[in-house]
């Protein structure tokens, strides 16, 4: 049979269902056949379960063969016979069993279902005239069609009841599995001491990964049973995955078979991990860290043996990746804050039709590429401002010194499907690493606008000018070099993308990158030298800041950070050190108060002591809303932080005036009204203008508590919704997420006496 004959067999195989992976020779039936037996006789299956579990009550048995799953209590029962007779090999042959089967693992350590008064009426309603055998039957039907948890109802296939398996589907949230985590854990602590129970998990993991990568490749189990997912789950638990024995076979097998999980389940399975402890988190990322490490120093990689062909590396680089967003969501994460985005259309030129006529049309016209697990989660990296571990302990090295950068950038931007780049995985590459990528791409787009010119000059007659080239004198370097970027900038931005060379007036010299280094270093030491007055410097800190005071124009810190663009764009490392917050806006997000701890710590920590002092702070500070700084000149200079500030003391009534503020800002409003509405800034006028213990009833009354959140009230989502036109009736609220209903009153007398009437009177009334 030739190849195409093979490939039109497999497609009439796959039509009818056919198993296109045998399993293991000892383990046939057991494990790909997951679909096939599931869907054979679940109901009776279930109920040949509960039997077999009543008449074991009545004597144990030693062989235990009918066991098709395990619970906790099982486990503890075979256990206890194990040591009576002190001969374990019952209980390794369970296991074993188990864990090398999908089918019998997706079934184990189930949650228990609690049953609804109306399920247990409608199980105790049965004739009790039946015998006993009938009754236990009838149960096992009802059972089998209510209980989540039960054996049958964790069939992936359901291919003959659809109805049964939606059913499933709306029973789990979003984030739940039906897998008792707690329960696994205590198994794992009992077993794993045991050396030769321990080597019946290895085992299995061995026979169970192939048939599991086959499963999610060709079956598209996970969509039919999203309880598919409790194997990894289980397997995950495993606290011996980093030790050596599996990092031979066991461990890169099942990588490989975790990497096929398609992207809804890894963004379940990154919510579920996401609630685990640091040193939960810690543990996996270090077992995956491991098989990363063992497999390159166990291999010689080069040009010629490239790492990014290494399957297992490859596969637990992918599952790193999971580990590494189940830290970022279950660290500090502020999704709020954000710079609007333009959503203005790229307006279309000669440069992008000459690129497309060249072959190089963008491809990420909006920026960077997203990573679809991070859109898939809704988070992104820069909205984490404390992981749960440190980002830099999922960096490589080893990984690293292997690494051939310009292989990898090229897979990166080819996006091929066999070719797999690290480069998706930025998180385990360290500074020098992403470096050499950056430094690929920049040069990259000087050849590209090298030739855009070269195209130009021979389409339209212009003068080849391929390079930006830069002229000035070393007395007035800072003068030239502004000038001629404000030039270049109006007239031709992009030649801003040219790679620089740069000339000093009356020295000779090639610019082979030597002099442009001196170039940005002479600027940067001029700029941000305290006596030009731009900028500041914090020797605290040791990090510099724009000078408020300063009398440069906007235009002129526009055209500074062309300058350090285009260090960072000819690869020129420059000296220059700006708090975090300054990156954070790079990357669109706005500054809040908190990182006024990063740019500003002696502000910031005052000012939270402002906040949280318990004593009179207008009688023992005596401060107002006015605050003082020096100019240039080291004059003192007032500003008000709020109309008449000088005249207005900071009381503890209204020292929380900022974080309502914050409230305010990440408030978003639905039913009609918008944050320019005038009853929404009538509104809050009024919410700015209460007293504390007012403010207080208004958290109580809008979230449940009268506390702000971790964070300020700025992690609050509050929604402010329309409730109607003009009404007599009080505004309402729903507590658990937050929504305030208000109605659109006539005016902002009968608004403020409407809503204090309501957080005054609300316990018990208004609040849903």
């Amino acid at each position: 049979m030739d190849n195409n004959a093979a490939a039109i067999k497999a497609l009439e195989l796959y039509k009818i269902n056919a198993k296109l992976c045998d399993p293991h020779p000892s383990k046939k039936g057991t494990s790909s056949a997951y679909l096939e037996n599931n869907s054979k006789g679940a109901h009776n299956n279930s109920c040949t379960d509960r039997k077999m579990n009543k008449k074991e009550m009545q004597g144990p048995r030693d062989d235990f063969k009918d066991v098709t799953f395990l619970t906790e209590d099982k486990i503890y029962e075979i256990l206890e016979l194990c040591r009576e007779k002190e001969d374990y090999s019952p209980l390794i042959r369970v296991i074993g069993r188990v864990f090398s089967s999908a089918e019998a693992l997706v079934q184990s350590f189930r949650k228990a279902k609690q049953h609804t008064k109306e399920e247990l009426k409608s199980l105790q309603g049965k004739d009790e005239d039946k015998d006993e055998d009938e009754k236990e039957k009838a149960a096992c039907s009802a059972a089998a069609m209510e209980e989540d948890s039960g054996a049958s109802s964790s069939s992936s296939s359901r291919i003959g009841d659809n109805t049964q398996g939606d059913n499933n589907l709306q029973k789990l949230g979003p984030d739940e599995v039906s897998v008792d985590i707690e329960a696994v854990r205590r198994v794992y602590d009992r077993l794993l001491s045991n050396e030769k129970i321990e080597t019946a998990f290895l085992n299995a993991l061995v026979y169970l990964s192939p048939n599991v990568e086959c499963d999610l490749t060709y079956h598209n189990v996970y969509s039919r049973d999203p309880n598919y997912l409790n194997l990894f789950i289980i397997v995950m638990e495993n606290g011996n995955l980093h030790s050596p024995e599996y990092l031979e076979m066991a461990l890169p097998l099942f990588c490989k078979a975790m990497s096929k999980l398609p992207l809804a389940a890894q963004a379940k399975l990154v919510r579920l991990w996401s609630k685990y402890r640091a040193d939960q988190i810690r543990r996996m990322m270090e077992t995956f860290q491991q098989l990363i490490t063992y497999k390159v120093i166990s291999n010689e990689f080069n040009s010629r043996n490239l790492v990014n062909d290494d399957d297992a590396v490859v596969a637990a680089s992918k599952c790193l990746k999971m580990v590494y967003y189940a830290n970022v969501v279950g660290g500090d994460v502020d999704t709020d804050h954000n710079e609007e985005e333009d959503e203005e259309p790229i307006p279309e030129s000669s440069e992008l039709t000459l690129q497309e006529l060249l072959g190089e049309e963008r491809r990420n016209k909006k920026g960077p590429r997203v990573d679809p697990l991070e859109t898939e989660l809704g988070v992104k990296t820069i909205d984490c401002r404390k992981p749960l571990i440190p980002f830099e302990e999922f960096i490589n090295e080893p990984l690293n010194d292997v690494l051939e950068m310009d292989k990898d950038y090229t897979f990166f931007k080819v996006e091929t499907e066999n070719k797999f780049s690290f480069m998706t995985c930025p998180f385990i590459l360290n500074a020098v690493t992403k470096n050499l990528g950056l430094y690929y791409d920049n040069r990259i787009r000087m050849y590209s606008e090298r030739r855009i010119t070269v195209l130009y000059s021979l389409v339209q007659g212009q003068q080849l000018n391929p390079y930006l080239r830069l002229k000035v004198r070393r007395d007035h370097i800072i003068d030239d070099a502004l000038v001629r970027l404000e030039m270049i900038a109006m007239e031709n931005p992009a030649d801003l993308k040219k790679q620089l060379y740069v000339e000093f007036e009356g020295e000779q010299g090639v610019d082979e990158g030597g002099v442009s280094k001196e170039f940005f270093q002479l600027v940067v030491e001029e700029i941000f030298n305290p006596d030009i007055g731009m900028f500041t410097y914090d020797e605290s800190t040791k990090l510099f800041w724009f000078n408020p005071s300063s009398f440069e124009t906007e235009g002129q810190f526009t055209l500074i950070g062309i300058v350090l663009g285009l260090a960072i764009y000819n690869n020129c490392i420059l000296d220059v050190h700006f708090p975090m917050v300054v990156y954070r806006k790079l990357m669109g997000k706005k500054g809040t108060f908190r990182d006024l701890a990063d740019s500003h710590p002696v502000l910031y920590q005052s000012l939270r002591d402002l906040l949280e002092y318990e004593g009179s702070v207008e009688d023992d500070m005596m401060i107002t809303f006015q605050i003082s700084h020096t100019d240039l000149f080291g004059n003192p200079m007032m500003h008000d932080l709020k109309e008449n500030g000088d005249k207005i003391p900071i009381t503890n009534e209204n020292r929380k005036n900022l974080d309502f503020q914050a409230l305010e800002e990440t408030t978003e409003y639905d039913g009609g009204y918008t944050r320019d509405s005038l009853i929404i800034r009538e509104f809050w006028e009024i919410v700015h203008s209460f007293t504390d213990e007012q403010k207080r009833l208004f958290l109580q009354f809008t979230t449940g508590t009268d506390r702000a959140p971790v964070g300020g009230l700025g992690k609050l989502k509050m929604i402010i919704a329309k409730n109607g036109p003009d009404t007599e009736r009080l505004p309402t609220s729903h507590t658990c997420f937050n929504v305030l209903l208000l109605p659109e009153y006539s005016s902002k007398e009968k608004l403020k006496e409407r809503l204090l009437k309501a957080i005054t009177y609300a316990k018990g009334f208004g609040m849903l």
